[in-house]
């Protein structure tokens, strides 16, 4: 009776152990993996850090936003220096102009955008300790926005270059940053479309630029049908030369013809039947005068050809 209770104590004790061997593995393994996730979080915050650092220099700033405009122009397919030229510069009654970009539109039209990385006091909202920092931070940022926008209305692109319409895009290289300012102001959308300025971010350029090359690709395929029209005309018209000269050909062989039933005609009724009396007069020879039959070959004549 003992026995088998002793027997059920035992495999009970060695499933606990074997749970509690799990259970500290189970652990160790949390225990590492919670290591690694903080030393993660701690190196991606020192890299946040950096950047923040480093997207503070306005020469940075001002570097990013231009290789974000060239990636979205890229990733628009739009060509380099073909569908868009950077950092044309014109001379007006403000000094020397130069937008980052100008997008050439088929027909000669063009598009003026000008990126604007405003970041400074985005960055301080950032960093701010607590909420009342961080909201006078944002209205900061929304500010900063707007004063951009009437820096570049003031410029009028649109008066330096020709053919462009009476706006230019202002580009910030990140949805937050415009989401941001749009929680402060609400009207910036609307006061930029009252002085010329359309705000754009990654996405809605990217949706306007490949507007844009479609309508290259139109324009490609346009002057391709036109070409192809041309060389079809131009083929067309060698080839009613080249059916003239035919016709030309066709009719010298049928005079040539003609010319020859004439001839053996003329032999065959004048010349050999008083050749071939000499063999009936005696005249050795092993060879007899074949008689000539005249052509009845026709040259065909190719079909007209109308040229308009």
């Amino acid at each position: 009776l003992v026995r088998p209770l002793h027997d059920s104590l035992h495999r009970y004790n060695e499933e606990l152990r074997l749970l509690e061997q799990s259970r500290q593995s189970a652990y160790g393994g949390l225990d590492q993996h919670l290591k690694s996730l903080a030393d993660s979080q701690q190196r991606l915050q020192q890299e946040t850090g950096n950047l923040v650092k480093a997207l503070r220099a306005p020469a940075v700033r001002g570097q990013w936003g231009e290789l974000t405009l060239k990636r979205v122009a890229e990733l628009a397919g739009m060509v380099d220096h073909c569908d868009f030229v950077e950092q044309l510069s014109v001379t007006g009654d403000e000094g020397r102009l130069r937008p980052d970009m100008v997008v050439q539109l088929p027909g000669g039209r063009q598009i003026i955008v000008d990126a604007k990385t405003v970041l400074s006091a985005y960055l301080d909202a950032h960093d701010a300790q607590n909420e009342a920092q961080q909201a006078e931070a944002l209205r900061r940022h929304a500010a900063q926005v707007k004063s951009r926008m009437d820096e570049l209305s003031l410029k009028a692109y649109w008066t330096q270059f020709d053919r462009t319409p009476e706006f230019v895009v202002l580009f910030l290289p990140g949805e937050q940053f415009l989401g941001a300012a749009l929680d402060q102001n609400p009207r910036l959308i609307e006061e930029g479309f009252t002085n010329g300025i359309v705000l754009a971010t990654p996405s809605t350029l990217i949706a306007l630029l490949r507007a844009v090359a479609y309508g290259w690709r139109q324009e490609r395929m346009t002057a391709h049908a036109e070409e192809a029209g041309r060389l079809g005309k131009e083929l067309y018209e060698r080839m009613a030369v080249l059916a003239g000269h035919m016709n030309d050909v066709g009719q010298s062989l049928g005079k040539s013809v003609s010319a020859y039933n004439r001839a053996i005609g003329s032999l065959e009724t004048r010349i050999l039947p008083a050749a071939r009396r000499f063999k009936e007069l005696g005249v050795s020879s092993d060879r007899d005068i074949p008689i000539l039959e005249p052509t009845e070959v026709v040259p065909r004549k190719t079909l007209p050809f109308e040229i308009e």
